[in-house]
Order: structure tokens, then sequence, then C-alpha cells
């Protein structure tokens, strides 16, 4: 493999950091939400912690990617039951496909509570210790990993570019954690928005999973949601948010300035 210093390979460098970045933002927004379930003195150091350690696991699953990808793709299982559903299973599309739904169950229960909550001022009580939610943020993002990983892989084969770029990507997630999720945190209505952006990711994680493992549901194989509807959904979201909330400020200014005044009838002249 390729090792030398190259403007080549710096070229590469900074397109598989942006790569990162980009492919990082469902990561950073579901590690933002899960944090808020450890105790609050601890949920800063959870999301350091947690971005930490899943940035050295993703450096030695990018080690395995690279020397036992095959083992990887190779299927665990494959059925047929006849007119019903049909597949070949294997370790990758297994992981991609629990992860999916995992964030799935997470976010339909996150919006059922925020519709279920009677004081929407006592914020999210913790309801998981630090390790748990440690344990989550680590291995969701190696989930997140796998995709960001194998379009790396695409791009080159120098473990040392990937890796550097996995640093630097992880470095700019420990950077903004904190400022995301302190703006949900003050910001409490966009957290609607970010609950609504994670189960797309959870659907694109299952779609994508369903087809890597080849899926056919009555006569129906799964397609993965590409990465350009993704965002394009992602986009109608956002835009949709910032229209209705600019509109619900207009009505609340005019229902508190009250009533517009009559405008008098024009005076009718005496016969």
């Amino acid at each position: 493999m390729e090792s030398s210093l190259t403007l080549g390979s710096f070229v590469t460098l900074g397109l598989l950091t942006l790569l990162q970045t980009v492919l990082g933002f469902d990561n950073l927004l579901y590690i933002s939400l899960e944090s808020k379930r450890a105790p609050a003195e601890r949920q800063a150091s959870v999301r350091r912690l947690g971005i930490g350690i899943a940035m050295v696991l993703r450096i030695a699953l990018l080690f395995a990617l690279l020397h036992l990808i095959r083992y990887f793709q190779a299927p665990i299982v494959a059925f047929d039951i006849q007119g019903w559903a049909e597949g070949s299973v294997n370790l990758h599309s297994l992981i991609v496909l629990l992860g999916g739904a995992f964030i799935l169950y997470t976010a339909t229960k996150e919006i059922w509570h925020m519709m279920s909550v009677e004081d929407l001022h006592q914020g999210v009580a913790p309801t998981r210790s630090a390790g748990s939610v440690l344990f989550w943020i680590v291995a969701m993002n190696l989930v997140f990993s796998f995709d960001s990983i194998l379009s790396a892989m695409a791009l080159t084969r120098v473990f040392w570019i990937m890796a550097l770029a996995i640093i630097i990507g992880s470095a700019m997630m420990i950077l903004l954690a904190d400022r995301v999720a302190s703006f949900l945190e003050r910001n409490r209505m966009y957290e609607v928005l970010g609950l609504f952006v994670l189960f797309v990711v959870g659907i694109m994680l299952v779609t994508e999973g369903g087809h890597l493992a080849q899926l056919v549901l009555f006569g129906h194989p799964i397609e993965a949601m590409s990465k350009a509807t993704f965002y394009f959904v992602i986009g109608v979201l956002a835009l949709t948010d910032i229209v209705q909330s600019r509109y619900q400020k207009k009505l609340l200014r005019q229902r508190q300035a009250g009533p517009a005044p009559a405008t008098p009838a024009a005076a009718t002249p005496d016969p």
C-alpha cells in the first residue's frame, strides 16, 4: 500500500475529513440527545469520553475491515420463505439493521415521551446511569462508522490517511458536541426536529441493512435510501420547522397585540 507523503495524500485526507464531518452529523445529533439521559453533572464528560472511546474502536474497526472485509461480507444465514421473504444476512447487514432498529425505537420513545409529559419545564430526567449511556453512545458510533469507513475505503486503502481523518473528525465532534447539546437545551422547540431527523436516520439504516441483506418482502426488494434522498428529506424537515416557527411567532405577536381597532364608518351627510 502507498505510504509516502504526496500532495495527493493530503488532498485525500482533506476529502476524507470532510466526509467524516458530513456523515458524522447524524451521529452527533444522536450523541447530544442520548447524553441527556445521563445525570446532568456527567453529561459533558459522557459525550467526550464516548466519542474518545469510539474513536479508538473506529480505528480498530478500520484495521479489521481492511484485512477482514470478506468475513464481514460473508453470508451468515440465507432463507427463502416462498412468497413471503427471502434474503442473505451477513455481519455487516445485521449490525446496520439492528442499529437502525434501535435508533427507530429510541426516536419513537422520545417523541412519545415528549407528547405525554405534563411539565415541559422540568426537562428530561435522567433515566439511565452514565455507564449505560456511554455504552450506547459508543455502540451507535460504531454502527454509524460502517458507512464512513466503507466510503473512505472507496477513496483510498492507506491506513494512516483514514486513521488520521477519523482522529480529526472525532476531535471536531468533541468540540461541537457540547455546543449542539447546549443549543438543543436552550431551544427546546428544535428537539422535535432533532428527533424526527433521528427517526429518518433509523429508516435509512434499516433500509440500508435490508438492502445489504438482499431482503425481498412479498416480492418487493428492499432498496436503500440514498444519501441524496436523506439530505433532501432533512432539508425539507428543517425548512418546514423554520417556516412553522416563524408563523407561530407571528400569530403569537398578533394575539398579544389584541384585535385590530375597527375602522370608523364614513359620516353620512345630512340631507
